[in-house]
């Protein structure tokens, strides 16, 4: 439990730079080398490097080299594991959300249901009575 509680905080870290998302945006397209992950981006080469070890190191990234060319591809795996973080969360959110709403459903109109020393607003067409 613990592991897997580091390398989710390992993913997190890595995508909080927008230029390593901007690796991930081009690599989610298909795998590509570190020159071709450079090119759009305005950093030098060796900063490009420097990020994809970082992408590596948490394990979003695989890469491999052949010759003087480094590939790198992404690995789907590590962002199954956030995406399924992100999913429980999400999950949880949503029922709280859904109970909330069936309590606001159960008990609009039910004055015991109000705080105490706060009527409920009333309605009316008449601006005298919603002084």
């Amino acid at each position: 439990m613990l592991n897997q509680v580091a390398d989710l905080d390992r993913v997190f870290q890595a995508l909080t730079d927008p230029g390593r998302r901007s690796m991930i945006e081009r690599l989610s397209q298909g795998p590509a080398s570190v020159s071709e992950l450079a090119r759009p981006l305005s950093m030098s080469l060796a900063a490009v490097v420097q990020h994809v070890q970082v992408l590596e190191a948490s394990g979003l990234v695989r890469s491999q080299k052949t010759g003087r060319t480094r590939t790198c591809a992404i690995n789907p795996a590590a962002l199954r594991t956030a995406e399924s973080w992100i999913s429980e969360r999400r999950t949880l959110v949503e029922r709280r959300l859904d109970r909330l709403g069936e309590y606001l459903a159960e008990t609009a109109g039910v004055p015991d249901a109000w705080p105490a020393g706060q009527p409920p607003r009333r309605s009316s067409s008449d601006p005298e009575e919603n002084r």
